[in-house]
């Protein structure tokens, strides 16, 4: 069994099992950040996958937080020969076109999201079984596949973020960091209930799309927030 730290103890004996309104929430989950380092600011949410008409439903779409998640993120794009300097020019850290995929084919993916455009993704698609799994595969609903190669590499620098659920219904993604503001940590989170919003409006699910909600950081314990909308 793994031992526990002698600060993880004494966090853990904050935890409060009552739900938390989102105007509370992040004065305790701060007042836990007591590592060296910025901690991140979690968000896990657990939806309802049943459809209306059987079968599981499924969410995978893009949200932008308007303050960003506090993450560098490599971005790597694959083009056409004539559009790499352009993707070099508007920030890419990896760039290239026949030489990228044949890093991508020996397993090299020293990138966080790749970028393609709609030409080149004749050639990626048969690495799906090297790139899905690190949810790696540019899609065109989440924006990847882009004819517009600047638009795309500062979309994904500018608080772009993916909202994708697993099996269970489990959503997780960094909404900040400690050193963001209650107000910025708060609008990120909106953005994110707004986007499920937006989602269930488009889908027929039972019931709430939302189940439940919490709020921890890297190293601390987490909080039940008190959902104030019934999605």
């Amino acid at each position: 069994m793994k031992k526990r730290s002698k600060r993880f103890k004494i966090i853990e004996k904050k935890k409060i099992k009552e739900k938390i309104s989102l105007d509370k929430i992040f004065d305790l989950i701060k007042d836990n950040c007591t590592s060296k380092f910025n901690e991140s600011i979690d968000v896990s949410v657990k939806i309802n996958t049943k459809q209306s008409k059987g079968g599981d439903y499924s969410l995978r779409t893009i949200t932008k937080l308007p303050n960003g998640n506090g993450k560098k993120i490599r971005i790597a794009v694959l083009s056409e020969q004539e559009k790499v300097d352009e993707a070099k020019k508007s920030g890419a850290e990896v760039f290239g076109s026949e030489d990228l995929i044949q890093n991508i084919s020996n397993g090299k993916l020293d990138f966080d999201k790749l970028i393609c455009t709609p030409g080149m993704m004749g050639k990626i698609g048969k690495y799906g079984k090297i790139l899905g799994p690190k949810g790696l595969m540019p899609n065109p609903k989440l924006g990847t596949v882009n004819e517009n190669v600047e638009k795309a590499i500062k979309d994904a620098k500018s608080g772009q973020v993916e909202i994708r659920n697993d099996k269970d219904g489990n959503i997780g993604l960094t909404i900040g960091k400690k050193s963001f503001s209650d107000e910025n940590l708060i609008k990120n989170y909106n953005a994110v209930i707004d986007t499920l919003e937006k989602e269930k409006s488009n889908n027929t699910v039972k019931g709430n799309l939302i189940k439940s909600s919490f709020i921890t950081s890297s190293m601390g314990v987490s909080y039940k927030l008190k959902l104030n909308k019934s999605i």
